[in-house]
């Protein structure tokens, strides 16, 4: 799956090449990125310690199988559609699901092409490469706390989420960037499973499909 490091670059390009955020209908670019984390927070593996934790199909509203796809449509339906305004947070948690759907389909689609299964195996060689990808990603926006984002992620439709979870995910991701900025990979990394176009072509595809949601969000609203 995308690593923060990864949702964080596309967080930023979208506003960058969106118009900025009032023109995606984003009031609080902050609650914005921190709702890209939050599916992650409760599963367990990207915040330490969480005060819960919440089984990875109903936080990615997908299947067990072994490359899963989040069904950011069921999501959309749910908590965004017909709701006029929502909170960014949501907003940030729907672009989430949009790029694990499409990168993991593009990896599904990738390996059946050159005869790979999928395995506990490919899951490695894949997150190796996943790794490496997200390292290369010149990022800096890092969330912060605020009393309007402890407000907005307790006021998460799907499940509050607990002030000390939100400081704790707010931790973590500062933390990735730094790291990116410090372990930055420059040129084509030496990938195991993956490759420099399979990157370039799924990155492209998670940017549309989540351009065209906002935009079509931010049209709803005005």
């Amino acid at each position: 799956m995308p690593s923060w490091n990864i949702h964080t670059a596309h967080v930023e390009r979208l506003l960058r090449e969106g118009g900025g955020a009032e023109a995606l209908g984003v009031r609080s670019a902050n609650e914005f990125l921190f709702g890209n984390f939050v599916p992650d927070i409760y599963v367990g593996y990207m915040v330490h310690r969480p005060t819960r934790t919440i089984d990875y199909k109903v936080t990615h509203f997908a299947s067990g199988d072994k490359i899963p796809l989040p069904d950011y449509d069921r999501f959309w339906r749910d908590y965004i559609e017909g709701r006029g305004r929502v909170s960014d947070v949501v907003v940030g948690a729907w672009c989430h699901l949009v790029c694990d759907h499409v990168y993991n389909s593009q990896t599904r689609r990738y390996i059946a092409s050159i005869g790979v299964l999928a395995s506990d195996e490919t899951r490695v060689r894949k997150q190796h490469d996943f790794d490496l990808f997200g390292r290369t990603l010149d990022i800096s926006m890092r969330p912060e706390v605020t009393s309007d984002l402890v407000r907005a992620s307790a006021g998460y439709p799907q499940y509050a989420i607990q002030e000390r979870d939100v400081r704790a995910a707010v931790a973590v991701a500062g933390r990735i960037v730094y790291q990116n900025q410090r372990d930055y990979i420059t040129g084509v990394p030496a990938y195991d499973l993956l490759t420099e176009g399979f990157f370039s072509e799924a990155r492209e595809k998670a940017h549309e499909v989540c351009l065209a949601g906002m935009r079509r969000y931010a049209a709803g609203i005005r």
